[in-house]
Order: structure tokens, then C-alpha cells, then sequence
């Protein structure tokens, strides 16, 4: 098994040692770990010559207590995937090891936060900025991993490491997807066997967008029209969000002239799906 640091004292003293000699890479992850973590790590360890995966089911990003006490916890499963992926140190802490007392500073995110998630769930963002800012200075790796399927995520860390002069590269991860085109998430866990068949729809809406450019159509207000209607009309669904931004700013855009990013989130029973594509014209 991999070592595992709970205290960041801890961790800080055993990097040290690793330091300088080596290019240190960071996966920040919150467990329940599977074969799109799998590609996270393997990416750092083509990249890096020390990796550290971090465990740790941040509160400050859950929105709904009920969604935090659902949250899948698996460390012992995880600490034994992480050693078969070949993991160099796992950072393993408590709540109270990372927030010791509530924390009167936070990161806010502005614009970035303003449309898609951070519509439907207020201060997920905010949550998720606060603590990949404190992971980074602990860990101060020279390297950040994280799943292009969390697509407005991975644009609000890039910013946050340009707008705080942060010096950690931030390198974006293509979607593992099961065969079915389903994006791998903790989350999938949760659905049953018929939820499971159904779940693949928010999947084939964003093909249906995909194709729906690649005929030249541009008008955005077709292309949702074209992609939601593959979803199904059944109870067991209910499609949050479907749509379309530029890249970079996730900002709404009316008609596609340049990159975006096709976005969408569907409640599947009780669980909650997101998944985007990307599209460079």
C-alpha cells in the first residue's frame, strides 16, 4: 500500500524530502475511485516522477447536506486501487484536519460560477475553489490533474491559477466512458439497474448537439431543441440543464462562431448527472 499522510504537517514533511529532485504531480480526488481517476493518475505518472492522490470529501462544495451524507466512502478500496495504479502518496485527511475552525476566508467565484452547476447549485463553487487553493499550497506540486468531464470546473481552477498567480500546471483529462458512451462518476454508483439503462440518455442529447454542428447548424436554440429531445419523456428522468457556452468564460452564447462547451445535467432517480462536449470548429 501506498503511505497515506492524515496531517498535513505530515505531508509536508515527507514531500520535502521528494522536492526539487523530482516533478511532483497532484490528483485531488474525493474517493470512491475509479477507472476516470485511474486515467488521472496515469496521466501524472507519464508526466511525473512522484504523485500524490488526495482523498478528502470536501463539505464546503455540497450544497445539500443530504448529497454530503450520501457521498460515497470507500478509503480502504481506494488506497488499494491507488496502489495498483502505482500512487507514491496518498493525503488522506479529516474535515477537521482541513478546516480546524470554520473558515472566515473563502474563494469566490464570480462569472465562471454564474451559469450551468453553479445556476443550480449556490457556493458548489466557491467550496471547490477554497479547497483545491488549500491543496495546492500544501502540496505544492508542479503539476494538477482533473477530469475534462467536470468542464466548468476545470475552467474555473485554470482561472483560479492565473488570476492568483498560482505556479501549479493545471492539466485537463479527456471523459472515460463506459462502451454505452456513459461518463464514468462516483455517482453512477447510486443508480439501479433500470436507472442505469436510462442514464446514457444525457450522453446521446450531447451526440445528437455534436451531430447537429458537424451538419453546420449554428442556431443555438436548434441545436437544444434537437439535442433535449432525446432524452425520454419518462418519470425516472428529469433534465436539469442543456447548454451551450464558449469555452473559457462558460458564458451562454446565442449562435456557435467559435469553441464551446455543450453541457448538460440529468437527475436520474434520485442522482445527478453531468457530462459535456466540446467543440473546436
Amino acid at each position: 500500500m501506498p503511505p497515506v499522510s492524515e496531517r498535513v504537517a505530515d505531508l509536508r514533511g515527507r514531500l520535502a524530502e521528494q522536492r526539487g529532485s523530482v516533478v511532483l504531480g497532484l490528483v485531488p480526488t474525493m474517493g470512491a475511485l475509479h477507472a476516470g481517476h485511474g486515467r488521472l493518475i496515469e496521466y501524472a505518472k507519464r508526466d511525473c516522477g512522484f504523485v500524490v492522490v488526495t482523498i478528502f470529501v470536501n463539505p464546503l462544495q455540497f450544497d445539500r447536506p443530504e448529497d454530503l451524507d450520501r457521498y460515497p466512502r470507500t478509503l480502504a478500496e481506494d488506497l488499494r486501487f491507488c496502489d495498483r495504479a502505482g500512487v507514491d502518496l496518498v493525503f488522506a485527511p479529516t474535515p477537521d484536519e482541513m478546516y480546524p475552525t470554520a473558515p472566515a476566508c473563502r474563494v469566490h467565484v464570480q462569472k465562471l460560477a454564474d451559469h450551468l452547476c453553479g445556476r443550480y447549485r449556490p457556493g458548489h463553487f466557491d467550496g471547490v475553489a477554497t479547497v483545491v487553493t488549500k491543496l495546492f499550497n500544501i502540496v505544492e506540486a508542479d503539476r494538477a490533474y482533473f477530469g475534462e468531464k467536470d468542464a466548468q470546473q476545470l475552467a474555473i481552477i485554470r482561472r483560479l491559477s492565473r488570476d492568483l498567480n498560482i505556479s501549479t500546471t493545471i492539466v485537463g483529462v479527456p471523459t472515460v466512458r463506459e462502451p454505452d458512451g456513459l461518463a464514468l462518476s462516483s455517482r453512477n454508483q447510486h443508480l439501479s439497474a433500470a436507472e442505469r439503462t436510462l442514464a446514457v440518455a444525457l450522453y446521446q442529447a450531447l451526440c445528437e448537439a455534436h451531430g447537429q454542428l458537424m451538419a453546420g447548424v449554428r442556431d443555438v436554440g436548434l441545436i437544444k431543441e434537437a439535442a433535449g429531445s432525446r432524452i425520454p419523456g419518462v418519470p425516472e428522468l428529469r433534465l436539469e440543464y442543456l447548454e451551450i457556452v464558449d469555452s473559457e468564460e462558460m458564458q451562454p452564447v446565442d449562435e456557435v462562431k467559435g469553441p464551446v462547451c455543450v453541457a448538460g445535467a440529468l437527475w436520474v432517480g434520485t442522482t445527478r448527472l453531468i457530462d459535456n462536449i466540446q467543440w473546436n470548429p
